[in-house]
Formats: structure tokens, sequence, C-alpha cells
């Protein structure tokens, strides 16, 4: 129930973490709960420590999912735009040696074609390199919140497992 409601509030991504360190701790919960009530024949096969990591890397690797959601779409985009960008350079470079081919070697006729080739190079470039740097933060960001989603999985884990508070300084 409480998971439910969890989830269909729609945070900033601040508040995402905190959210998603909030569901662990329920995942946990739960998961803990689950082992204590179930019949002995769970028992026999997984202690609560196995029950309990399966749960919490499950959780965190649902999230992970949503992490990266959209990644693979931005990295292709700054991975191709420089060669949409080079076949444009490419295409306009044609236009302009056909152009000379054909007896039209002024600079009027020249020009237009070498022009549109370098508007299709920063066109190319324009895209790409914001895309990769968005990339690159997004990457980083979502690195520095799986940490703490583990570090904070692993805190649950001990809690859950022995009963005990994990203190600071371990």
């Amino acid at each position: 129930v409480h998971r439910v409601a969890l989830e269909r509030h729609r945070p900033a991504r601040g508040e995402q973490v905190q959210l998603h360190l909030g569901m662990l701790a329920l995942e946990g919960r739960e998961a803990t709960l689950h082992h204590r009530n179930t019949k002995a024949h769970l028992h026999d096969t997984l202690d609560v420590s196995d029950w309990v990591t399966r749960t919490l890397r499950n959780a965190i690797d649902e999230f992970t999912s949503r992490l990266q959601s959209g990644l693979a779409i931005l990295a292709s985009v700054g991975s191709t735009a420089p060669f949409v960008g080079l076949f444009g350079t490419v295409w306009g470079i044609y236009h302009a040696l056909l152009a000379i081919g054909a007896g039209q070697a002024t600079i009027d006729k020249v020009a237009g074609p070498i022009g549109e080739s370098l508007i299709m190079t920063a066109l190319g470039l324009a895209v790409a390199i914001p895309a990769v740097l968005g990339y690159n933060a997004l990457v980083r960001g979502n690195k520095g919140v799986l940490q703490k989603l583990n570090r904070f999985a692993h805190d649950m884990h001990a809690y859950f497992v022995t009963g005990a508070r994990v203190s600071a300084g371990t």
C-alpha cells in the first residue's frame, strides 16, 4: 500500500532519491516480515540475509533501469550526429565539384554548396556536443545516486538481519 502511494507521486530528481530510499526501506521491511511469516520450507532454502539481499538487489535493479531509460537514445544521438553532419559536408562538396565539372567554376556557383557543407558540419556538431555532454553528466549523476542507494541498502540489510543500527564509523 505504501509503495503504490509513493510510486504515484512524481517528485523532482532530488526528491526521487529520497523516495527510492524510502521505497528501499519498505521493500526490506516487507521482505523481512515475509520471511518471518512464511512456512518453514522457505527457511530451509534461504536464510533471512539472502532473502533481504535478493529483495533489496531487485529494488535497486528496478531503480537503475528507470535511471538509465533514455540514455541509449541520448548516446545514439551524440554518436551519430557528427556522421550526419559529415554526410552533409560530403553532399555539399559533391555538388560543388559537380558545378566545377560542368564548367561553372565561378565563386558564386561553388560558394553555395561549400557553404551548405560547412553549415551541415556545424549543425552535426551543435547536436552531438550537447548530447555527449548531457549523457556524461547524467551517467555521472546516476552513478552517485546508485552509490548512495547501495550504501543505504547495505545499512538496511544489516539492520533487518541483525536488528541493530549500523554505526557511522563502520
